[in-house]
């Protein structure tokens, strides 16, 4: 990644000290400041799912190849349909996917065609199985009704020779892998992914098998991080806990900007709060430490080691993921893609009351229904404080009420930003 100087004019005059900003404002600095991953790397069709394509995608075909049936039935000419109640029509052979039929049909013929097989010679019209009557193993019998080239999948229908078909930029999708097989990629090129370290501090912390002493507390935001991270489609480097030691987080550091393009940490740097911490990332890097005018997630560390990008997250497990969603997803999609990222909202009526103060932007845990009318209904769950690590589990939104909200009634409608889009 190329080294550049944060620029602090979108949000605070001195990086030395913290400044409060927007959630929008905060969003648009980071933003700023990421230059995107450029590398790029040939990967097997299979290997790309995920990945961010780095080439046009223009179809040397046409898909469909041939004019063929949209399904099982009999083709005949759209001009020789009955006009009256009802015409017989001779059966002069079958043709199937893979084994066209190779004769011409000429008027009052029929041909029994499979879904996918080309259309035979002198026929543009198919009717389904369905809808005809079977006179003898010779004669089949088409009602009026029906209309001239139904049931016909044209030759480019889908995808024209020359076209262009996926743009740079793209996240490529389980859909646009088949797409790219149906024009017969079989590799493709691609931006390399991200590198993401990332690590816990805190000496209260311990991992998963070790036993608890008196104020331990097992590490759970390493696995959350871990959790939204390989969603994002990053390469991982987990560093596990690290303690609040000067040496020890400086190694850290070290380690992590010298491995990543980004290092994500969560609890003890996110505003400074012992000093040598604050002292390391300064010699290390160009640092911002922020207070954002949002609840759960206030505090943010931002800015830049030598070689990578580093977020500070909190230490509260909603605020990491919280933060995570509304900053770094953001970062980790552009510095990836290149593009803006777009999360998904939606609006919904709140079911209940919800308490707010204007002043801050506050990430309500919710659960999202749909009702039997098609309409949406969100609830909030119960506690929100920044510790409730279930509410992220239980709920599958956030409701999203700006600094200027000063609460909701029963019945307002509100947006909402399901869990299930933040990847």
């Amino acid at each position: 990644m190329t080294s550049q100087a944060i620029d602090s004019t979108v949000s605070c005059t001195d990086p030395e000290a913290s400044s409060t900003l927007t959630v929008t404002t905060a969003r648009e600095a980071i933003l700023a400041n990421i230059s995107p991953i450029l590398t790029t790397q040939r990967l097997a069709l299979r290997d790309a799912l995920g990945c961010v394509l780095a080439e046009e995608i223009v179809s040397p075909i046409d898909v469909p190849g041939h004019t063929n049936s949209a399904m099982d039935g009999y083709a005949i000419a759209g001009s020789g349909l009955p006009e009256q109640e009802q015409r017989d029509f001779t059966l002069i052979g079958t043709a199937a996917a893979g084994m066209p039929f190779n004769q011409s049909c000429r008027a009052g013929e029929c041909v029994r065609i499979m879904t996918g097989a080309p259309m035979p010679t002198g026929t543009d019209t198919v009717v389904m199985q369905e809808q005809i009557s079977l006179v003898d193993d010779q004669q089949v019998r088409i009602r009026k009704g029906h209309r001239a080239g139904q049931n016909v999948r044209q030759a480019g229908e889908d995808i024209a020779q020359g076209s262009m078909v996926l743009n740079p930029g793209k996240r490529i999708t389980p859909a646009d892998l088949g797409v790219m097989a149906s024009l017969g990629f079989g590799e493709v090129s691609v931006r390399r992914r991200p590198r993401v370290a990332f690590f816990s501090t805190g000496d209260e912390l311990r991992s998963i098998g070790e036993t608890l002493g008196p104020g331990e507390v097992f590490d759970s935001n390493r696995y959350s991080l871990y959790g939204m991270l390989k969603r994002a489609e990053v390469e991982l480097l987990d560093m596990g806990v690290v303690k609040d030691d000067p040496e020890a987080l400086k190694e850290a550091f070290l380690c992590a900007d010298e491995a990543a393009d980004m290092v994500v940490t969560s609890g003890g740097v996110s505003v400074g709060e012992a000093d040598y911490t604050k002292s390391i990332l300064q010699q290390l890097g160009d640092m911002h430490f922020w207070k954002i005018a949002m609840k759960p997630g206030r505090p943010l560390t931002f800015g830049r080691l030598e070689n990578s990008l580093f977020f500070g997250l909190p230490g509260n497990p909603v605020a990491v993921m919280v933060t995570f969603y509304q900053f770094v997803l953001p970062a980790l999609h552009y510095l990836a893609s290149g593009t803006p990222y777009r999360p998904f909202t939606l609006p919904a009526v709140s079911g209940g009351d919800i308490r707010k103060r204007p002043g801050r932007f506050e990430f309500i845990r919710g659960v999202l229904s749909p009702q039997q009318d098609g309409s949406l209904t969100v609830d909030a769950i119960g506690k929100q404080g920044s510790g409730i690590l279930t509410s992220m589990s239980r709920g599958n939104c956030f409701i999203l009420l700006p600094e200027t909200c000063d609460g909701i009634a029963a019945g307002e409608t509100v947006t909402v930003q399901p869990f299930n889009t933040l990847v």
